[in-house]
């Protein structure tokens, strides 16, 4: 990133301001198991299917996401492979944060 424009980082900052809501992590997360159309992914994640395609329409600006159109129904599946690489290296720090603060707090109880 050392010798980036600042053009392009305004386009990583974008990038990661898509997988910093918590909707749009879970529909990645879904379509980590392939694809899936907006009613299916709006039934699995419990929002309407305009709230649904709200999401999609600015992962697919950002590229995370491309949509294909089958009849009346558009179908949705993920662009980018590296979204499942840094979505596991994330979840694995956190989850290796989460273990070792647990692992404080109970060494912390056990010296009360």
């Amino acid at each position: 990133m050392m010798d980036m424009p600042p053009e392009a980082l305004a386009q990583v900052a974008a990038y990661f301001q898509v997988l910093a809501e918590p909707t749009r992590l879970r529909i990645l997360n879904l379509l980590r198991g392939g694809e899936k159309n907006v009613g299916e992914l709006a039934q699995e994640c419990g929002y309407t299917a305009a709230n649904i395609s709200r999401h999609l329409s600015l992962m697919t600006k950002n590229g995370l996401v491309s949509r294909e159109g089958r009849g009346t129904s558009v179908y949705y599946r993920l662009t980018d492979e590296s979204v499942d690489a840094l979505c596991d290296l994330v979840c694995g720090n956190i989850a290796r944060r989460l273990e070792r603060d647990a692992a404080a707090r109970a060494a912390f109880q056990l010296g009360r």
